[in-house]
């Protein structure tokens, strides 16, 4: 590529306007795997006086901020990074949910 296509390239991605989105990524163990965290939480509830509540899963919860064009790409960017960084798929499951709508950032000149 000519050094005058490499700045008109790079020009046209500076100019595409982009989005943020901010996510939620919950991560928790898959049912049937020991959760010892959701087992002592749900021990000490009768310690506290509270009764009626059952099948405690303790997890965690990532939220992240991702710039795309869209929300089907910045989703694909989560869903991604959910499957293969922030959660382990031997013994987790994992949800995500947009948290915040986009707001525009990028050329808008």
């Amino acid at each position: 590529m000519s050094t005058a296509s490499q700045a008109t390239a790079s020009q046209a991605t500076a100019s595409q306007a982009t989005a943020s989105f901010c996510f939620a990524v919950n991560v928790t163990p898959k049912e049937g795997i020991l959760d010892p965290q959701g087992r002592a939480v749900e021990q000490s509830l009768p310690h506290l006086g509270v009764s009626g509540v059952g099948a405690i899963r303790v997890g965690r919860r990532v939220e992240l901020t991702v710039e795309a064009a869209d929300e089907a790409a910045a989703r694909a960017v989560v869903e991604r990074l959910a499957g293969e960084l922030l959660s382990n798929p031997l013994i987790e499951q994992y949800g995500i949910e947009l948290i915040g709508g986009a707001s525009s950032t990028g050329s808008g000149r």
